[in-house]
């Protein structure tokens, strides 16, 4: 329990409850249209809060547990490219990071995997149907969290 609590607890304070208040107010402000920060120009402030957030937090895990936490780099480099893809194309980050995450999951269990494969097809599909995002936007989502997420199951067995 307390090694759990001290890995997620800084997630929580260094990313998760800063980003929602980031996003918040924003939106409290005006600054961002919706929560779901659908405007893609609204969006690069909020990639590079994410980012900075992310780097804290690699920094702190580094500092702290001589380590590298290689779920939260490959998620730093996810958030990377999809904020290259926005100058192009307002890449859906839903669907990129369900797929990211049916990634993490596959390296617990193939079965927990295809899971979320299955839910972030869902989550794909819904983001249509909800009018947040083309079907070009989607598919771009999916393709670039599908590359990323490769090259992350590639190195963790390349590091077993």
């Amino acid at each position: 329990m307390k090694e759990t609590l001290s890995h997620f607890l800084p997630i929580l304070l260094i990313m998760v409850i800063p980003v929602s208040f980031w996003i918040f107010y924003h939106v409290k402000t005006k600054k961002y249209t919706d929560r779901d920060v659908s405007d893609r120009k609204q969006r690069t402030g909020l990639y590079f809060f994410l980012a900075g957030s992310i780097i804290a937090y690699l920094t702190f895990v580094y500092w702290q547990f001589s380590r590298v936490d290689f779920v939260l780099l490959f998620l730093l480099i996810l958030l990377i490219v999809m904020q290259v893809s926005n100058y192009f194309i307002k890449s859906s980050m839903h669907t990129a990071i369900n797929i990211f995450v049916a990634a993490l999951m596959f390296t617990l269990n193939p079965f927990y995997g295809f899971v979320w494969l299955a839910i972030s097809t869902a989550v794909a599909y819904s983001r249509i149907i909800l009018k947040r995002h083309s079907r070009a936007e989607v598919l771009s989502g999916a393709v670039i969290a599908s590359i990323v997420s490769f090259i992350y199951l590639y190195t963790q067995i390349q590091l077993q």
